[in-house]
């Protein structure tokens, strides 16, 4: 049994929003990325992107790639996700523009209706990655 603790740091990028709250980014550890879950803000300005359900989708998961890759990996270590949607019936189009992103082999998922999300969000996703 080893002695050493195993290490966390906090990733933090300007090439994705910053935290809204107290919290980070994501969390390294020393073999996995815990990433928060991201909302289609727009890094440059902090505005939400509500053009339409798929331009939301893409700009929250472009944001999680951004952080995986300050954390030192990528989309294709990814070994779960969470998507918190507003409405059920925009699944379709989500799942259509989350299959760009991991056309292979994709991670486990789960997929949950909520209520309301920050800045009244209609698409938040968090992810768990290897290193």
């Amino acid at each position: 049994m080893s002695n050493t603790a195993p290490r966390r740091s906090i990733v933090a990028t300007d090439k994705a929003p910053g935290a809204i709250g107290p919290y980070s980014q994501a969390v390294r550890t020393d073999s996995m990325v815990y990433v928060s879950g991201q909302l289609a803000l727009d890094p440059a300005t902090g505005e939400l992107v509500t053009e339409d359900i798929q331009a939301e989708t893409r700009q929250a998961m472009r944001n999680l790639t951004e952080i995986l890759t300050a954390a030192g990996t990528r989309l294709e270590k990814v070994v779960k996700t969470t998507l918190y949607i507003k409405e059920m019936d925009d699944f379709p189009k989500i799942n259509a523009v989350y299959g760009e992103f991991f056309p292979q082999a994709p991670p486990a998922r789960a997929c949950v209706e909520v209520a309301r999300l920050p800045k009244d969000a209609n698409f938040e996703i968090e992810a768990v990655a290897l290193l």
